[in-house]
């Protein structure tokens, strides 16, 4: 008599059980298509943009869209006050948002790091200045300390950049400070500090791996507000300059046209909308993979 067989699964990967926990929350995985859509939209722009964003064709000054009345089907979503194609302003808006948006989380978390583990490590006097610095920065209004910090250097994206990365840095400094402080008294560090590991190897080879998880999360969060802090300023003039389709700059270029022509606001505006909302969904997605404390 033959028995049945029993197949046994062995453990999941670090990666398949990332998945298997990230993936059950539907909104997480749709913000991760959404994100896939939108970097897919940057990278190929100059493939998939039916124009150049700065392209005038002043024979078609604010155009509707192409399912709008008086709408050309060469213009699906219509044109902007001087002539320029607003969906390629779009797509090649996308790239200057992601790349600023990128660029703002790796500076700020890179000095974030360094700062929390040097004082979550030594404390003393150090871990003093460095928090009381911290909590300097922390006290003031983001946006308005971005706007004064730009209004010094001068409107431009690489000012308004530079501000917002100083502007998010404590968050990266206190999260990585709290998770060093957990950390560095754990068994493997002791045992690889009598071992003759040096601080910096123990800072950055030793604690600093197994801090990753909450600074994922918090970089996935800040990304988003990297995006719209941008447009914000861009929105206000100190951010990109004209004629640079940036997000925001295209909503501050389009003030004077909100009664006339609906489409030249609404559109850039949900881009923000949409792209913000789904880099929150998984960046809540992300927490709940990474964090054993929510896992079943």
């Amino acid at each position: 008599m033959t028995q049945p067989t029993v197949s046994v699964q062995g453990p999941r990967t670090p990666l398949a059980e990332f998945w298997f926990y990230f993936r059950q929350n539907r909104g997480a995985v749709m913000g991760l298509g959404y994100v896939v859509f939108i970097v897919l939209m940057a990278i190929l722009a100059d493939v998939l943009a039916p124009h150049s964003p700065t392209e005038q064709f002043r024979d078609f000054i604010l155009t509707p869209p192409a399912f709008a009345e008086g709408g050309q089907a060469q213009f699906l979503l219509g044109t902007d006050g001087v002539g320029r194609d607003i969906l390629s302003r779009l797509m090649h808006g996308a790239r200057l948002s992601l790349l600023i948006g990128l660029v703002i989380v790796m500076v700020s978390m890179i000095m974030g790091i360094c700062f929390g583990l040097l004082a979550g490590y030594f404390g003393g006097i150090v871990d003093t200045t460095i928090m009381r610095l911290s909590d300097i920065l922390q006290s003031l209004p983001a946006l308005l300390l971005a706007i004064a910090i730009v209004a010094v250097l001068g409107p431009s994206i690489v000012n308004s950049g530079l501000a917002l990365s100083l502007v998010y840095l404590p968050h990266y400094i206190r999260l990585t400070r709290a998770s060093t402080l957990a950390e560095k008294n754990r068994d493997y560090v002791i045992s690889s500090r009598v071992a003759g590991a040096n601080p910096l190897r123990l800072m950055f080879i030793t604690i600093l791996p197994n801090c990753l998880a909450p600074l994922i999360v918090q970089g996935t969060l800040g990304f988003s507000n990297a995006i719209l802090d941008m447009a914000a300023l861009g929105f206000l003039g100190l951010g990109a300059q004209p004629p640079s389709p940036e997000w925001g700059t295209m909503l501050s270029t389009a003030r004077e046209f909100i009664q006339s022509a609906w489409w030249v606001v609404t559109f850039p505006g949900l881009m923000i909308l949409t792209t913000v909302l789904a880099f929150n969904l998984m960046g809540d997605g992300l927490r709940d993979a990474l964090d054993p404390k929510l896992k079943q």
